[in-house]
């Protein structure tokens, strides 16, 4: 039976932004789903992203993730901030998956997100997140800013957190394409790892060594802290590029992905 990868992205991302990477693993011979995580891409809403949180994002990759199960064995792959969401799904329907895998992405094991934010140097994106920002998220509800800005400083500052080894021209091509809001809310206590349930899990991180969006140093400390707590450890596999670069560039994470299919799947 195929394998499925289920493809879950990060913040103020999409679908499409997966799509080099499903692209290379259909055309080895697997299946891949990339979601649009509620309000996100062709998911989007007139009212924006207020009122959407944690369970939403679950709710919607576990029924792909249960439609897909029925096919096979399901891999589920998130990205950046759409770690918590993969950690999640993990949590509540370890049955379903064959495996979890983390691209740079925030994987908490000791603590929720705001903790680690505290207690972690700001990145290169957080330092730039306020200038960005276009409304009041507490008036809003929700997060928004401009991503499609035309300053060259501001692009210049972009470039260095999200894609420093490309070019600008990649760079527009990919800001083009995100979304300018993000929800709010996020439920510290189910994006951290339950041990008796995503613990049983076989998992895998791929380190991107220089992201300037999520740290190297933020992206060991969730290896650590797992790996600390569990019996299974994670297998690490280190890549030198950027945050978005491995997107666009796929070759090395299809190789790691497809290297995790069940033999005959």
């Amino acid at each position: 039976m195929p394998t499925t990868y289920v493809l879950v992205h990060g913040a103020f991302a999409t679908a499409a932004h997966w799509g080099p990477v499903a692209r290379a693993l259909a055309l080895a011979g697997h299946r891949a789903v990339a979601v649009d995580l509620p309000g996100h891409g062709l998911d989007a809403r007139p009212t924006g992203m207020a009122g959407l949180s944690t369970a939403d994002d679950v709710a919607a990759v576990t029924g792909v993730v249960r439609a897909a199960r029925e096919h096979g064995p399901v891999v589920l792959v998130g990205h950046s901030r759409g770690g918590m969401t993969v950690t999640a799904v993990a949590n509540a329907v370890p049955e379903l998956l064959a495996h979890v895998v983390y691209v740079s992405a925030w994987c908490c094991v000791a603590a929720g997100p705001s903790t680690y934010l505290a207690e972690t140097g700001p990145s290169a994106l957080d330092l730039l997140a306020p200038s960005l920002v276009t409304a009041d998220p507490a008036e809003v509800g929700e997060l928004r800013v401009d991503l499609h800005t035309t300053d060259p400083v501001a692009l210049d500052a972009l470039q260095d957190a999200l894609l420093a080894d490309g070019t600008r021209a990649e760079l527009r091509a990919v800001l083009a394409s995100m979304d300018v809001r993000e929800a709010l809310a996020i439920d510290e206590d189910a994006v951290r790892v339950d041990p008796g349930a995503w613990g049983l899990l076989p998992h895998t991180y791929v380190r991107l060594s220089r992201d300037r969006a999520l740290l190297p140093e933020l992206q060991d400390r969730f290896v650590a802290e797992a790996d600390a707590a569990l019996a299974q450890p994670f297998t690490v596999v280190d890549v030198p590029t950027s945050h978005v670069g491995i997107q666009l560039w796929p070759a090395r994470l299809v190789e790691v992905l497809t290297g995790l299919a069940p033999a005959g799947g």
